[in-house]
């Protein structure tokens, strides 16, 4: 029996891959011609093998995601019959719930275990939009289940988050500049520059994936300044390419964290507090280091829009 929602998929695809295969490699030629080293052959080979990585198991675990999905979508409580009107709140309900799972991963040192990989590049292109992260595809699906209930069927919703990725992946480079009234609603290649930056003004902020009004309406949101030069990657880069450390390097963190002779409340945080929580001050969440920064150096307070 001939399957839509596969064809879709397939569509998709066929579509997508030489949007990125010419976008990409302008951008390649563009970097180079002049000489402004965005790109290196260990970072964008070490892009790559994450990204199939997350390719692998997100297959693995399809079967598995929409079946979990339809079953809720039997107890749906809501029907939108209007197709157009359909898939605007599939869009905007599946974006606002890309943002929660965004923020959990930010916000929570477990999930930021996995998600850590996406950040720690020390470049920024477009092949960076393909670095995921490596286990998410084993919980992603739990965040759309509210989706299901509210009457979309698991493959409309797979479907969409396969779209909004595409634009996901394109806002990952540094040769677009701000896009005037488009930056006030949508993530933009400005708004997402800020979101990988390392410096304390910009850590966790930005985490829309097509909409930027999540972020606006719950305060994660920085604008990228012009006496602020971003800078990528992690507080503290792992300086290495090696797939393993790549990967796990910070569930090795969590794990040395466990082995300090401190209380289980301590130790429950250092796995489910957020990144840099420590029991003795040691080391600082980013929270913490923004009241430090800002405490300091008042008048460089990141202005909002």
């Amino acid at each position: 029996m001939f399957d839509f929602g596969e064809f879709r998929e397939a569509l998709l695809i066929l579509i997508s891959t030489p949007i990125y295969v010419i976008v990409i490699g302008a951008e390649v030629l563009f970097s180079r011609f002049h000489q402004h080293k965005n790109y290196s052959t260990k970072g964008t080979v070490e892009n790559i093998y994450l990204m199939l990585l997350n390719m692998g198991l997100d297959i693995l675990m399809r079967i598995a995601c929409l079946f979990v999905l339809n079953y809720f979508f039997r107890f749906q409580f809501i029907h939108i019959s209007n197709v157009y009107l359909y898939w605007v709140v599939l869009l905007i309900g599946q974006d606002f719930l890309f943002y929660l799972l965004h923020y959990v991963d930010h916000y929570c040192r477990f999930f930021w275990a996995v998600h850590v990989t996406h950040h720690s590049s020390e470049e920024f292109n477009l092949t960076v939009g393909f670095r995921s992260s490596v286990f998410q595809p084993l919980y992603r699906f739990i965040y759309f289940i509210p989706l299901s209930l509210c009457g979309f069927e698991g493959k409309d919703i797979m479907f969409m988050y396969s779209a909004t990725q595409i634009y996901g992946i394109l806002i990952h480079t540094k040769y677009i500049s701000k896009m005037g009234f488009l930056e006030t609603f949508l993530s933009t290649p400005s708004h997402h520059r800020v979101h990988h930056a390392s410096n304390i003004p910009y850590l966790d902020k930005n985490m829309g994936m097509v909409f930027i009004i999540w972020d606006k309406l719950f305060g994660t949101f920085a604008r990228e300044e012009e006496t602020e030069k971003v800078k990528y990657g992690l507080t503290e880069n792992i300086q290495s390419h090696h797939p393993a450390t790549v990967v796990f390097h910070e569930w090795k963190n969590i794990l040395q964290d466990l082995k300090k002779p401190v209380t289980l409340k301590h130790k429950l945080m250092y796995v489910f507090g957020p990144p840099g929580w420590s029991h003795d001050g040691s080391k600082k969440t980013a929270g913490q280091l923004r009241r430090d920064y800002f405490s300091k150096q008042p008048s460089k307070k990141m202005l909002k829009q």
